[in-house]
């Protein structure tokens, strides 16, 4: 079973290299590793050069910002199986894709996905948040909740099937795929209760609050979007949950590296 995972980057010279190593030291082999890149010009072609030879398929170029980018490599992918690494973020162990592996052969479902850490993003020993996704269900997207994109894996025929990320989105073109595979289609899915991903903070989509205000319209855009039921008062809902992710970490059941 071929796994194709996808990493978008612009400038992002200080952490890809991490990200880049976090896929090509993976246990399992058979990887089709794509890095599509927006035209880099602080450095990290270099950096994505000096891994060329374990980087299955990249490009450098313009494109129309991150999910065009994410489109573009998955379009590039001839893997069974898609997941998408931000450049920003990197896998929890060497593992991981072994794991997805299983999961997908016992299973045999369509999608699989686990749970992520947020990390200080100089100092990725340092835990800000767990996200956990093991309550998950679809009627969750109706308050602002979906499985951790990162480590959320699917089978290509599903993005065939059902379509790629909508570029008139501007932050929640991740939920808004989500919601459409999950919550309209239907498609089935496995929870696997380990961390995949560790993930900085300060991503786009957690950067001020005006960002926020947009993310959460968005939210409810791709719930309208997709037959859900919602509302602001039940997305805004979620941070109350937010807070006891921060104030309780569910650490032990984490095997830190």
């Amino acid at each position: 079973m071929k796994i194709s995972i996808i990493t978008v980057v612009l400038n992002n010279r200080a952490f890809i290299e991490d990200c880049i190593h976090s896929v090509i030291s993976q246990s399992y082999r058979n990887i089709e590793y794509i890095i599509i890149d927006g035209g880099s010009t602080d450095g990290t072609i270099g950096i994505i050069r000096k891994y060329e030879k374990y980087i299955s398929k990249w490009v450098s170029e313009p494109d129309s910002g991150i999910y065009d980018a994410m489109n573009k490599g998955i379009n590039m992918a001839t893997g069974d199986i898609i997941g998408i690494l931000n450049s920003d973020d990197f896998y929890y162990n060497s593992d991981v894709i072994s794991s997805v592996v299983k999961e997908f052969e016992t299973k045999k479902v369509d999608s699989v996905f686990a749970d992520l850490v947020y990390v200080k993003r100089n100092n990725p020993a340092t835990i800000v948040r767990y996200y956990n996704s093991a309550h998950f269900n679809p009627d969750k997207f109706a308050f602002g909740w979906m499985p951790a994109h990162p480590a959320f894996f699917v089978k290509s025929f599903i993005y065939e099937k059902y379509g790629l990320f909508r570029t008139d989105y501007k932050i929640a073109a991740d939920y808004e795929l989500l919601t459409r595979f999950l919550g309209k289609y239907r498609i089935s899915y496995s929870y696997i209760p380990e961390v995949f991903v560790k993930m900085r903070t300060k991503g786009v989509s957690t950067r001020n609050i005006k960002s926020n205000f947009i993310l959460n319209k968005e939210i409810v855009r791709a719930c309208s979007d997709n037959g859900i039921k919602t509302n602001y008062f039940k997305v805004y809902s979620k941070y109350f949950i937010k807070i006891f992710q921060l104030l309780g970490r569910p650490q032990a059941k984490l095997n830190w590296k």
